[in-house]
């Protein structure tokens, strides 16, 4: 295969788009030049990553209701077009693959511009608003579930389902198994790339009530960094053992500690959960574009692999389910029983044959 062959993967800023893009870009790299387009929010997430090319790119949200923003995003995606342009003609790609996110729109448009072929990626259950109006510029629209919305039947006959694309060291993840412990459950809660600020104040009051019905967890929570000091204060008052962080890209130690999870319903997130088989708690963004965080929770709540929790009841009903789990590990059990049924070992692979047969022009 010709290795000079130069593969651009666009994505959004966060790391929901981001992490899939870092897992494509290795697998990919053994056979193709890679490089990844993405915007300041998305180097964070990439800084450790140095045997990838990156391209830093300008983005700005045009959706909304405030006109001066909507105009200053119109300009900015502009700008960015022309940018992307540049750099494309530079890098002369074979293809471009977008991840979504706004910030891979105007690549993606750009590469359209000069006949760049384009390959779209949804990991959501609804098709992004980028990749949405990408739709009709796309070669092929690979998918995470053939059970996504949003896409129109006369775009049907693009669609592969390859599953979700996760990260080499979520792969890599060792000692996870079907067995839950007899002792105190370990908790890891974790509030997406952005990180979840109602989690950092509710759930350390939860766990809190836990406690002086005399169940203790040990807890691995994300949270903000202006909260860690209070979050502090309460567990360290608790007699249980716990552990702060704020960023963090990589999980795997953590995963490998916890037996529960509650989480945001970003779609890598929940994927990368279910394929090492911890059950969680998912509790859906109220404000997510298209409530796309609340439909990802049902499918994957649907699929038994969860407890599915709206936000407004988090204080309410969380303790009740932390309660049962603690009191009844069968159902933990169960949850894990049914992940164990679910892998996507494979989907880089897929995408891989796909790229592979696109260029060898048998699709």
């Amino acid at each position: 295969m010709d290795k000079k062959n130069c593969i651009v993967i666009a994505a959004g800023g966060t790391g929901g788009h981001v992490f899939p893009s870092i897992g494509l870009a290795n697998y990919l790299m053994k056979d193709y030049d890679i490089e990844i387009f993405t915007d300041e929010r998305g180097i964070k997430y990439l800084n450790n990553h140095k045997n990838i090319k990156i391209k830093k790119i300008t983005s700005s949200r045009v959706f909304g209701k405030n006109i001066i923003y909507f105009i200053i995003g119109i300009v900015k995606v502009f700008l960015s077009i022309i940018f992307s342009i540049i750099l494309l003609i530079k890098r002369k790609p074979k293809l471009i693959i977008g991840m979504g996110g706004y910030s891979s729109f105007p690549v993606c448009l750009s590469g359209f511009f000069l006949k760049i072929p384009i390959f779209i990626y949804e990991n959501n259950l609804v098709i992004g608003r980028a990749n949405k109006i990408l739709l009709p510029f796309s070669k092929k629209i690979l998918v995470s579930t053939n059970s996504i919305q949003g896409i129109d039947n006369k775009h049907k006959n693009k669609i592969s389902h390859i599953g979700f694309l996760l990260r080499d060291n979520i792969l890599g993840v060792k000692n996870i198994n079907l067995e839950v412990t007899k002792n105190n459950l370990s908790i890891l809660v974790i509030g997406g790339s952005q990180s979840a600020k109602v989690f950092g104040e509710q759930i350390p009051e939860v766990i809190e009530e836990c406690n002086k019905k005399g169940i203790k967890f040990n807890v691995y929570q994300q949270c903000l960094e202006f909260q860690k000091n209070d979050i502090q204060n309460i567990y360290g008052k608790l007699d249980i053992k716990f552990e702060l962080f704020t960023f963090c890209d990589d999980l795997s130690k953590y995963y490998q500690k916890s037996d529960i999870a509650i989480t945001r319903c970003g779609a890598s997130s929940m994927a990368e959960l279910v394929n090492l088989r911890i059950p969680f708690v998912a509790v859906p963004l109220p404000s997510s574009i298209d409530n796309h965080q609340f439909k990802n929770a049902k499918y994957f709540n649907e699929k038994n692999y969860c407890f599915l929790l709206e936000q407004k009841f988090l204080l309410s009903k969380l303790l009740n389910i932390l309660q049962d789990a603690h009191q009844d590990r069968n159902k933990l059990y169960s949850f894990k029983q049914k992940m164990s049924k679910h892998s996507d070992k494979e989907s880089l692979m897929k995408t891989k044959q796909i790229i592979k047969d696109y260029f060898n022009g048998k699709i």
